[in-house]
């Protein structure tokens, strides 16, 4: 079972179980402490990575579709690495930048935007060069 498989396989026990910490096991032996991943931090592990209080974050999460953590079982948000990075991206433009609310969703938007036209451009040219290849 390759790592992602077995990422996704454990966040789910984990995840339905309501624990987060996750020890992830290669070739049956336990990975030293160094290299634990974490799959999900509770929104007071998230507030202390980016210097805000939970209800920021719970106010970021109304304002912004992008930001919208998934909760267990028992109504609790857990936060994956994306939805952490989210959080960074709009305390970066929020604290640093000093963009409004609006501004900063507007530039979170475009960010998106630009992904999803990379990603359909990166498409494209494959398809164009598998085109040119059957075509010689």
């Amino acid at each position: 079972m390759d790592d992602a498989r077995l990422g996704r396989t454990v966040g789910t026990l984990f995840r339905t179980s309501g624990i987060f910490n996750t020890l992830i096991q290669r070739e049956g032996a336990a990975m030293s402490e160094d290299e634990i991943e974490k799959l999900y931090h509770s929104i007071g592990e998230v507030s202390e990575i980016v210097d805000q209080e939970p209800h920021v974050l719970r106010y970021w999460e109304q304002e912004f579709e992008v930001l919208s953590p998934q909760k267990n079982r028992a109504g609790r948000r857990v936060y994956t690495e994306e939805d952490v990075e989210t959080v960074k991206r709009i305390r970066y433009l929020l604290k640093e930048k000093k963009y409004t609310i609006d501004g900063a969703r507007q530039a979170i938007e475009r960010r998106e935007a630009e992904k999803d036209t990379a990603e359909n451009l990166k498409a494209l040219r494959s398809f164009l060069v598998e085109l040119h290849d059957r075509l010689e």
